[in-house]
């Protein structure tokens, strides 16, 4: 490790691994959502009484549809938002918060369904091409033994 005024390097052998920022004042831990939500998927109840919490909000976005979720949904607000964590760590986070700040923005109840519609929606199913004949690979035959000259 080499701990640098503003940041940590995490080294093994020569390759940098990780850098992170370090941390100042009262804030005691920094915590990465994608490293620890693999499990809590496994184990959405864990969520309500994970120590360190506040810090799977990964921008207020984030915090306002948790939020949002425990007003419309209830218990079932914790496994909603762990859901959409995960859809978040797997693709694209900008993505699935511009769609929550959509959805928070229409001020009706949603879902990780919904969230997921918006935010990674279903690749679109590529046609199977056939090509009516195979190519002459003696030209390419001819190249290579020199006889097209």
């Amino acid at each position: 490790m080499h701990v640098y005024p503003e940041t940590i390097a995490v080294h093994y052998g020569n390759n940098e691994v990780e850098a992170m920022e370090r941390l100042r004042g009262q804030q005691t831990a920094r915590i990465d959502y994608r490293r620890v939500i693999w499990s809590l998927v496994r184990k959405p109840g864990a969520f309500a009484r994970y120590r360190f919490r506040e810090e799977l909000f990964p921008t207020i976005t984030f915090r306002r549809a948790y939020d949002a979720l425990c007003q419309s949904r209830g218990e079932r607000a914790d496994i909603e938002y762990v859901r959409i964590l995960h859809l978040a760590a797997s693709t694209m986070e900008s993505d699935v918060e511009r769609a929550l700040a959509a959805l928070l923005e229409e001020r009706a109840p949603f879902d990780y369904a919904s969230v997921k519609k918006l935010a990674a929606p279903e690749p679109s199913v590529v046609p199977a091409l056939s090509v009516p004949h195979s190519p002459d690979l003696t030209v390419y035959d001819q190249l290579i033994g020199g006889g097209a000259r």
